[in-house]
């Protein structure tokens, strides 16, 4: 066995235990979802005492897992394991309309979200 094919060797292994990685982290992330709905589904009526409390908490986790698992896809696709696949499109210039931009979106966030928050008090 010459020196190329024992590199070739390490590197397919290396890319499998990788994959491994990415396909065991995607398992746990869909098996805790799964038992965050199932958990979310029994707590029943959201007007019990903490109840609301739980279930946000079970919905938080269910999206951070969500994310957890998009972030790893992209990651899969983007950076292939030791090798790249696709190439990024590389970011725009940062310009005084593309700040103003970014001020008047955050700003139409804000005023959203304080909306929102004055409609719940409202409502409670």
């Amino acid at each position: 066995m010459n020196n190329d094919d024992a590199g070739r060797a390490e590197y397919l292994r290396l890319r499998r235990k990788v994959l491994d990685l990415y396909d065991a982290v995607t398992f746990l992330m869909l098996i805790g979802i799964g038992v965050l709905v199932v958990y979310a589904i029994r707590l029943g009526s959201l007007t019990s005492p903490g109840a609301q409390e739980s279930f946000g908490l079970a919905v938080g986790l269910m999206f951070l897992m969500a994310a957890l698992m998009i972030h790893l896809v992209d990651r899969t696709y983007r950076v292939w394991p030791l090798g790249r696949r696709i190439a990024p499109t590389p970011p725009g210039p940062v310009t005084d309309q593309s700040q103003a931009r970014f001020l008047g979106i955050l700003i139409f966030v804000i005023a959203l979200a304080a909306c929102a928050y004055v409609v719940g008090g409202l409502l409670t």
